[in-house]
């Protein structure tokens, strides 16, 4: 197990667990990286020690059945790992999937970070379909009540995020927000005699074309900014209290949540592999891989900042920055006698900022 000191005296000065439960941790977090799956029969053959790999699996079984862990502690140790500005943008959806006719379906308070928002606070759905306003709040005040209503710089959400009182309480506590709205919503017209799609608003834009109302309409009661963008087949409309301005470049931060499901699923741990059906296990589960997956994408963006990742003509990068980083630090953990330094230089990028 000394292999794996560096990584473990690193977890030592960020995690208040004991030597065993820290050791598990470094562990877990090189097995994931070394098999690029969540499925617990895989990562049991990757850990290291010379235990049997049946004896490595009821470990982790034990772990993810009888452990407990506190989430507000994972929540801040996510954001040290990061260089984070003093204000964030906050990105809210679900990410949801089938295990037989188990239904995963969860809510995802992430921040936005560089292509790729990083998960802060998760909460289980029990439930098909959209969140509601209750299930919205209650992540919310976990975030207020552990980072402050300070760091919030804006909140964006799609078009399942809407709602009188969903709005009103976000006006309420002075959570600025860009929220996207559905075409067919009521709004009052220019003259505010009767009330039209809000798509009629802007139907005289052109593709590529955007515009910020002059004055704010009524929206679910509420008094807002309309800002309007022409798509090729469709209007995107957002709804805003505060510094219209600004708003359609903020909200274009929220695709960085799908970049991040996208990371967590197919493109990075697979996390759809997963065998457990246990909410809370499930939880565990997705705050060791958001550990793994903010070490991955420190080392990516560090790679890109020395030798620059082509762009293809879409414009994107060819190999994201998490996956860059995935492939460099997995080299390193399968090969890791030969390629010991790498893996001790590789481990300061779990360093608290």
């Amino acid at each position: 197990m000394s292999e794996l000191s560096p990584l473990i005296n690193i977890f030592k000065e960020q995690v208040d667990w004991h030597q065993a439960r820290i050791t598990f941790l470094a562990n877990f977090i090189i097995a994931l990286i070394r098999v690029r799956t969540v499925n617990l029969t895989e990562i049991a053959t990757a850990f290291n020690g010379r235990s049997k790999v049946s004896s490595h699996y009821r470990r982790l079984q034990r772990f993810f059945k009888n452990y407990d862990v506190d989430f507000t502690l994972i929540a801040k140790l996510i954001v040290s790992l990061l260089p984070l500005d003093e204000r964030w943008i906050l990105c809210m959806d679900r990410t949801n999937w089938k295990f037989g006719d188990f239904n995963i379906n969860i809510l995802v308070l992430a921040i936005a970070y560089k292509g790729a928002a990083v998960p802060v606070f998760w909460v289980f759905l029990e439930k098909r379909g959209n969140s509601n306003t209750h299930e919205r709040m209650g992540i919310m005040y976990r975030f207020i009540q552990t980072f402050g209503k300070e760091r919030i710089d804006c909140l964006t959400a799609d078009r399942e995020f809407i709602g009188k009182e969903w709005i009103e309480y976000l006006q309420k506590e002075k959570i600025p927000f860009r929220i996207r709205i559905r075409n067919n919503t009521k709004v009052p017209n220019s003259r505010g005699n009767q009330k039209i799609k809000v798509s009629s608003v802007f139907r005289g834009l052109e593709i590529g074309e955007s515009m910020i109302l002059n004055k704010k309409r009524l929206v679910w009661g509420s008094s807002l900014h309309l800002i309007g963008l022409r798509l090729k087949d469709e209007w995107l409309v957002l709804i805003t209290d505060h510094a219209p301005q600004s708003a359609l470049n903020d909200y274009g931060k929220r695709w960085e949540i799908e970049s991040l499901f996208a990371c967590l699923k197919t493109r990075g741990f697979n996390f759809e592999d997963t065998h457990l059906k246990d909410t809370e296990r499930i939880s565990k589960m997705l705050a060791l891989m958001t550990i793994a997956f903010c070490w991955c994408y420190r080392i990516g963006e560090w790679d890109h900042q020395q030798k620059q990742i082509p762009i293809k003509k879409h414009g994107r990068l060819a190999k994201s920055l998490f996956r860059n980083g995935l492939d460099l630090l997995r080299n390193i953990v399968i090969n890791l006698t030969s390629k010991y330094s790498d893996f001790i230089w590789a481990t300061r990028f779990l360093s608290c900022t």
